[in-house]
């Protein structure tokens, strides 16, 4: 009886001892409840209605009723040959800018991290482009750059002989992802040149001493280093691309060649095509298809960059 006794005393002071601790706990979380009630229903709410929204007929012109037919929107997208042709060009304005972007951004931040004269007005003129809006970016290219009247690269054609070509007509994609290789190389760069500036320098220092070549301290110890950095660039540039819009619509109006997934949805909602139920279906399938490029990009850069750590 004493031993019971004993036991309850001592669970019931335990329950009393954890109770001030969750208290506190909770006390602590309680201010960041209305933030994140705030985050769930500003972000989640909408994509469960764009869920709902996908599996029903939803014609706004001519005004019609909203009917659930269940996964048949998704059936006619993947039947549906103009979203198959928006799904590639989507791929093509993904992959090729963050490559580019990243490979050239890279660069720039190797040597932006050397000390030199007027570093840090080189640094601000090479961040600019990022800091532009996207529809500013549109129409700089389309009309000082690829103009085939006055565009100055068809001004550097000419000087070298050549003739001039009108670059957003005939090579529509390409265009749009020269252009955007320019504007989001800025980004890679900084995400790229504090990873270089993170490095410590004792360990350089030490592979300098033991004789390592310049080459071979970037390769094996940059390079390793820097392998983190360039996930987040490839899985941040992977995330904002597949969304392009702005471009698409400044430069080329998503004629034929240059109409990616997120203007394609445009189209079909309120770009005139008001099926609102098919817009919402290819919409939800721009974020799977965020997420699986993402993953695979990862994937292979990983694969990649531990090859080279072992080799």
């Amino acid at each position: 009886m004493t031993a019971t006794a004993g036991a309850v005393d001592a669970s019931g002071s335990k329950r009393r001892r954890l109770n001030p601790r969750l208290s506190e706990s909770w006390r602590r979380r309680l201010p960041l409840l209305p933030a994140l009630l705030f985050t769930i229903l500003l972000t989640q709410v909408p994509f469960v209605m764009s869920v709902y929204y996908s599996l029903t007929n939803w014609h706004i012109v001519p005004p019609g009723p909203r009917d659930f037919i269940g996964l048949r929107n998704y059936q006619h997208l993947f039947s549906d040959h103009f979203f198959r042709s928006a799904v590639w060009v989507s791929i093509e304005l993904t992959v090729v800018p963050v490559i580019g972007s990243l490979v050239l951004g890279a660069a720039f931040a190797v040597l932006l991290d050397r000390k030199f004269f007027g570093q840090g007005v080189v640094r601000t003129l090479l961040i600019t482009p990022f800091l532009l809006m996207p529809v500013v970016v549109g129409l700089i290219w389309k009309n000082q750059m690829f103009n085939d009247l006055y565009g100055v690269m068809n001004w550097v054609i000419e000087k070298l002989g050549g003739s001039s070509v009108d670059f957003v007509s005939r090579y529509p994609t390409w265009a749009i992802a020269l252009t955007l290789v320019w504007q989001w190389t800025p980004f890679m760069m900084l995400i790229m040149l504090a990873g270089l500036q993170s490095q410590p320098s004792d360990v350089l220092e030490a592979a300098k001493v033991d004789g390592a070549t310049p080459w071979g301290i970037f390769r094996q110890l940059t390079v390793t280093h820097l392998r983190p950095y360039m996930e987040l660039g490839i899985l941040l540039g992977t995330i904002y691309l597949i969304q392009v819009y702005d471009q698409v619509a400044v430069m080329t109006g998503g004629g034929p060649g240059s109409t990616n997934v997120p203007y394609f949805v445009f189209q079909r909602s309120i770009g005139g095509g008001w099926e609102f139920g098919q817009a919402s279906s290819y919409s939800i399938v721009v974020v799977i298809f965020s997420i699986v490029i993402a993953t695979i990009a990862l994937r292979v850069l990983s694969g990649l960059l531990k090859g080279e750590e072992i080799a």
